[in-house]
Order: C-alpha cells, then sequence, then structure tokens
C-alpha cells in the first residue's frame, strides 16, 4: 500500500480537500501509476457541483493527467514499470461489440454507459481516514498514486514532457479529434466554434490541421478570443456586440453558414445555436461541451430535415498517435497552459477556471 497525497471531494458544493490517502496495489489486470502532472478540466468542476451522472462521494476527482507506471498486476502485458503514460478516461475494452466496430470510437465500458466510480471488479483502491474513496472514471488524477484497468491506460513516447502532454488525457483529443475525425473538415471550408476555452482551441487548432480556409471563434471572453486568433482563428466573434442572434451574424458573414460549426460550452441554447449556424444543407454541428446532467434540447424540426448533420464526439482521437505528431512539433497546445500550480493549490486552479483566467 502507497500512502501520498490526494484531493479528495467529500460531498458536492464543497472544496477539495488535501488529504493522505492509502492507494492499494494493482489485482489483476491492473496498472499503478505515480500521477506528474494533471489538467483542470471543466467535467471536474461539473462533479463538485454535482451535475455530473452518476459520480459517487467521497471521490477523488480529476481524467487528464500523464504518469509513470508504479507497478502492474498479474497479466499486465501492454505497459511495465517506468513506462510513461496517460490515463484515459474513455477506455477500449478491445471486446464489446462498439470496440470491434472500426468507425466506433467509443467503449461499453465506458462511464456513460456504466459507473466507473468503482474498478471493473467494483471495489476500490483508495481509503482516507477508514473510509473507502471512489474513483472517478476509473482515472481520478488528483491523487499521486492512482490504480486503473490495464485497457484504460495508453504508452506513450518515453521523451514526452509530461507536465504538457497531460492535455491529452482530455482536452486536447477531444477538441482537435472533433474537428479531424468527427467532422471530418474539408480543405477551404468554413468553420465556426463556439467556446474557445481549452477544448474550442484544440477545436480551432484542428480546423487550422485540416485546411480550413476560414475559422470564426465565437466567445464573450476577449482574452480567449485573442488566444484563438494565436492559434489559427481567421475571424473572433463577441456575441455580445451584436443586436441580433448569433446564428443570424454567422450566416451573414457566410453566406449560407459555416461548412462546419463545433459547441465547445455544453450549453442548451449555444447548441442549437451552432446547429443554426451551419449550411442548412450539407452543414456539419459536432456537440463536443458536456451539458449539465438532465439538460434537454428544444429544436425546431426543420434545422435538421432540411440536410443538416448533427453529431456528438467524446475524446475524438489516438492519444499515444497525437503526443508522436506533437514530438514531431505538428502543433503546440502548450499555448493552452495558462498556469501552473501545486496540488496543494488545486482549489485555486478552480477558481482561475470559473473566473475564465
Amino acid at each position: 500500500v502507497i500512502r501520498c497525497r490526494a484531493a479528495v471531494a467529500w460531498a458536492v458544493g464543497k472544496p477539495l480537500s488535501i488529504e493522505e490517502v492509502e492507494v492499494a496495489p494493482p489485482k489483476a489486470g491492473e496498472v499503478r501509476i505515480k500521477i506528474v502532472a494533471t489538467g483542470i478540466c471543466r467535467t471536474d468542476d461539473h462533479i463538485l457541483e454535482g451535475s455530473f451522472p452518476n459520480v459517487d462521494f467521497p471521490v477523488i476527482p480529476g481524467h487528464e493527467g500523464a504518469g509513470i507506471v508504479e507497478s502492474v498486476g498479474e497479466g499486465v502485458t501492454s505497459v511495465k514499470p517506468g513506462d510513461k503514460v496517460i490515463p484515459i478516461a474513455l477506455p477500449n475494452c478491445g471486446e464489446c461489440t462498439f470496440c470491434l466496430n472500426p468507425e466506433s470510437n467509443y467503449c461499453l465500458k465506458s462511464h456513460f454507459s456504466e459507473s466507473q466510480s468503482l474498478l471493473p471488479d467494483r471495489t476500490s483502491r483508495f481509503t482516507c481516514k477508514g473510509k473507502q474513496i471512489y474513483h472517478f472514471l476509473w482515472v481520478s488524477t488528483f491523487a499521486e498514486y492512482t490504480v486503473i484497468p490495464e485497457y484504460a491506460v495508453a504508452k506513450i513516447d518515453a521523451a514526452a514532457p509530461l507536465d504538457k502532454v497531460c492535455l491529452f488525457g482530455c482536452g486536447f483529443p477531444t477538441g482537435y479529434g472533433a474537428a479531424i475525425n468527427t467532422a471530418k473538415v474539408k480543405p477551404g471550408s468554413t468553420c465556426a466554434i463556439f467556446g474557445v476555452g481549452g477544448v474550442g482551441l484544440s477545436v480551432v487548432m484542428g480546423c487550422k490541421a485540416a485546411g480550413a480556409s476560414r475559422i470564426i471563434a465565437v466567445d464573450i471572453n476577449k482574452d480567449k478570443l485573442a488566444k484563438a486568433k494565436e492559434l489559427g482563428a481567421t475571424d473572433c466573434v463577441n456575441p455580445r456586440d451584436f443586436k441580433k442572434p448569433i446564428q443570424e451574424v454567422l450566416t451573414d458573414m457566410t453566406g449560407h453558414g459555416v461548412d462546419y460549426s463545433f459547441e465547445a460550452i455544453g450549453h442548451a441554447d449555444t447548441m442549437t445555436a451552432a446547429l443554426a449556424s451551419c449550411n442548412m444543407n450539407t452543414g456539419v454541428c459536432v456537440m463536443v461541451g458536456v451539458p449539465v446532467s438532465g439538460s434537454v434540447l428544444s429544436v425546431d424540426p426543420m434545422l435538421v430535415l432540411s440536410g443538416r448533420t448533427w453529431k456528438g464526439t467524446l475524446l475524438g482521437d489516438s492519444i499515444p498517435k497525437l503526443v508522436s505528431s506533437y514530438m514531431e512539433k505538428k502543433f503546440n497546445p502548450d499555448l493552452l497552459i495558462t498556469h501552473t500550480l501545486p496540488i496543494a493549490k488545486v482549489n485555486e486552479g478552480f477558481e482561475l477556471l470559473r473566473a475564465g483566467k
């Protein structure tokens, strides 16, 4: 058993508490990882607000991390102690009907199909003050050590800087993959991205890599629009600068609406606006932002009847492949990192996130 620090969420609405936790050794088919760096994703904030489904408390959040394998359980063959790895919040068991479909990027073992608050054998590897602590998405990167099923661990390039590639655990591949793999953005096309936080900026980078000729960033935060321009946006639009709905603004700018639109916020109203802002016949709108649990959309069916495609995406790209491309300097997600803090200041990190900084 390893004793180490972790940021524990004891209850909804409470700040995280830095505690000493015990992390049990990995069982068969499991890997214990020393987490070196973790990003803070908006989804972690949803847990603390109580708006993410099927999360049990007390829990160790965090799902965007990178680390080094400390030990492996019986039968583990894909990684060994010392390997650099990224835990995957959306696993690939390799055996379910979804994993066996080459076009699928979703596993039936994922949290949206069955809760991942406990490991697959329905027990936890974390205890604190004599209490069982739950896992989050089997990942729990807000702990200095964590235990994860082998099929939810991706081995990466040994030279990769863990404090940078931790973003590849969730935010970067989700946004970049939404453009490259889910929307399949074509060269010369026009794109609009609603919300240019970490994920939306990754969509901007994906659209640029795909050769889009016009990339329109939409946000109410001027600082984020400036960052979007730096990463490849050709136009920046603040909806507060206009009297009319944003979908009308984008349609006026482009003639018939954009070829591809992406919603990276997670609000029902911006999801509908993103759908309405793409071309009514061949436009593709991709939902990337996670809505609050229980959200409902109300949409005029004519928006889809004329031919638009509306789809969602989760973690849209291969992590080891992206890390290799990063090492070859094909893109630079380092620009997404605004602050670096020790784990003891995790609550300050959430304050910065909520303040849009």
